[in-house]
């Protein structure tokens, strides 16, 4: 009985060993690699070619909002100036177009916004959609077993960031 109960501890703890030896082997051989995507989204030639192109595409609605803002501000500073002079007809006239005004700039100036919005989505999407398959290619190249997006905190030594940027700048556009 105490042979038997010896041989099984015996077994046990040289299960235990070799269980824990394979563990060990799979961490080690398990690659993990982080990108920090906000640096590939300002870093990148793709990124601020795409930052580029939605300036030029929308710069002349900026100005055409930025005008009549100064429109609106020097019409109500003209109309705060001559109120007092005015009769209460030109007073209410003048105060229905300066709402009027208001109210065109305020419709404007948030169609832009949203029109800006959604195409600086649309261009952003196609840079991550091109860094993905930069990331997907360095990961089967370099054999990676997890690329990580976000995290806390992340050791230098696994940050590829600066692969996937370099990888992205050299790639075509699609």
């Amino acid at each position: 009985m105490k042979s038997l109960s010896r041989h099984l501890l015996r077994s046990t703890l040289a299960a235990l060993l070799l269980a824990t030896a394979a563990l060990t082997a799979t961490a080690q051989d398990f690659k993990v690699g982080f990108v920090n995507t906000d640096r590939v989204l300002r870093d990148s030639a793709a990124a601020q070619a795409a930052q580029t192109k939605l300036r030029q595409e929308f710069s002349r609605r900026e100005g055409e909002i930025d005008t009549l803002g100064t429109q609106l501000r020097t019409a109500s500073e003209a109309f705060q100036r001559e109120a007092p002079t005015l009769s209460e007809t030109q007073r209410a006239t003048r105060q229905r177009q300066l709402v009027e005004l208001e109210r065109d700039f305020q419709r404007r100036r948030t169609a832009f916004q949203e029109d800006l919005n959604l195409r600086r989505n649309e261009e952003l999407q196609q840079v991550i959609e091109r860094a993905n398959r930069v990331i997907r290619q360095i990961a089967e190249a370099e054999r990676f077993d997890l690329i990580i997006q976000e995290a806390v905190y992340i050791h230098p030594r696994h940050d590829i960031t600066d692969k996937v940027i370099a990888g992205l700048n050299s790639a075509p556009a699609r």
